[in-house]
C-alpha cells in the first residue's frame, strides 16, 4: 500500500484531465444511447474526482506551499474543468442539486485558479495553456445544461456572457503555445483542438438551451451569431482533430505518459461536440461521424487506463520492494 500511496501522493494537477476524459467519454455515451457504459464511466470519473479532491484539500491545508506552486502552472484549471464537466454530465440525470453543488463549486475555483495561472503564462507553453478556455467553457456547457433541465433562462443568459470571453481566452493562449508540441508534445498538445470542441459544444448547448421549455431566449440576431460561430468552432475542432492525428501517425509517442489523458479528452469531446452540434443545427448525418469518434474515445480511454494501471502496480511494487530491501533482518 505504501508504494501505491507514493504513486498517488506524486500525481500532479495534469491528473485532473483523467476525471475531464472519463466524464467526456460518459457523456458520449449517453448521447448515442449507450447508458449501462455511460453510467459506468461516470462512477469511475466520479471516484477519481473523490480522490483528486481529497488530495487538492489536503495540500491547500497541510501543504501550501506545493498547492501555491501548482496552483501557478496551467494544468491547475483541471480541477475548475473537471468540476464542470462532471455538472454537466449530472445534469442530464436528475434530481439536479448535486449538479449545481459542482457548478457552484467549478465556478469558485475558475474564478480563484484562473487570474493565477494566466498572471503566470510564459512563451512556448505546453497544450495545458489552452485550459484557460476548457475551464471557462466548461462553466458555459454546464449552466446550458442545467438552464435546459430547470427551464431557468438566468443560466442560460449566464452562460452566454462567458460564452464570448472563452473565445478570447484562446485567443489570448494560441501565441503562447509552442507550435513545436504537434510533433514533440507527450499528449496534452491536443487540447488545442480540445478547447475548440468544447467551444463548440457550448456553442450547441446553447442554441439547444433557447429550444426548451419555450424560454425562448435568442432572437434572431442573437441565434444566427451563435450558430453561425457553433458551426465554424465545429468545423476548427475537426480539421485540428485530423492535423494532430496526422502529427501522432509521422511523430508516433507509443509510451505512456499521465498527459495522454488530456489526448483522450479532446477525442470525447469533439466527439460529443459532432454529436451536438449536429442535433442543435438540424444537420442529422453528422450522427454517424459523431458515433464513430465516440467509439474511437472509447478505444483511446482503454489504452490510457490500462498504462495508468500498468504504472501504478510497478510502482507500487518498486515501492514496496524498496520498504523490504530496509526491513531489519
Amino acid at each position: 500500500m505504501s508504494g501505491l500511496r507514493t504513486w498517488w501522493t506524486g500525481r500532479s494537477p495534469a491528473a485532473g484531465t483523467a476525471v475531464m476524459a472519463t466524464g467526456i467519454v460518459s457523456a458520449g455515451l449517453h448521447l448515442i444511447g449507450a447508458e449501462v457504459l455511460s453510467l459506468a464511466a461516470l462512477a469511475l470519473a466520479s471516484a477519481a474526482w473523490v480522490l483528486l479532491g481529497i488530495g487538492f484539500v489536503r495540500r491547500l491545508v497541510l501543504d501550501r506551499g506545493r498547492w501555491a506552486a501548482e496552483a501557478r502552472s496551467p494544468a491547475a484549471l483541471t480541477a475548475a474543468a473537471a468540476t464542470a464537466v462532471l455538472a454537466s454530465r449530472l445534469a442530464t440525470l436528475g434530481p439536479h442539486p448535486l449538479a449545481e453543488a459542482l457548478l457552484a463549486l467549478a465556478a469558485v475555483l475558475w474564478a480563484v485558479l484562473l487570474p493565477i495561472v494566466v498572471r503566470h503564462w510564459r512563451s512556448r507553453m505546453p497544450g495545458a495553456v489552452f485550459l484557460c478556455c476548457v475551464a471557462t467553457q466548461g462553466l458555459v456547457v454546464s449552466a446550458a445544461a442545467l438552464a435546459a433541465a430547470e427551464h431557468r433562462a438566468w443560466l442560460a443568459h449566464t452562460a452566454l456572457v462567458l460564452f464570448w470571453p472563452g473565445l478570447l481566452l484562446y485567443a489570448f493562449a494560441l501565441p503562447r503555445f509552442d507550435a513545436r508540441q504537434v510533433l514533440e508534445g507527450p499528449g496534452d498538445h491536443w487540447i488545442a483542438g480540445g478547447a475548440l470542441a468544447i467551444s463548440a459544444l457550448a456553442g450547441a448547448d446553447l442554441l439547444a438551451a433557447g429550444d426548451t421549455g419555450g424560454l425562448y431566449l435568442w432572437n434572431d440576431d442573437d441565434r444566427d451569431a451563435l450558430r453561425t460561430m457553433t458551426v465554424l468552432l465545429l468545423a476548427l475542432c475537426l480539421t485540428a482533430y485530423v492535423l494532430l492525428l496526422v502529427a501522432e501517425v509521422v511523430r508516433p509517442r507509443l509510451r505512456y505518459d499521465q498527459l495522454r489523458w488530456a489526448t483522450i479528452f479532446p477525442l470525447g469531446m469533439t466527439a460529443a461536440a459532432t454529436l451536438s452540434v449536429g442535433t442543435a443545427v438540424g444537420v442529422p448525418w453528422l450522427r454517424g461521424p459523431g458515433r464513430v469518434l465516440v467509439w474511437v474515445a472509447v478505444a483511446g480511454w482503454l489504452w490510457v487506463a490500462a498504462g495508468t494501471v500498468t504504472d501504478a502496480v510497478r510502482t507500487a511494487r518498486a515501492g514496496s520492494g524498496g520498504v523490504r530491501s530496509r526491513a531489519p533482518r
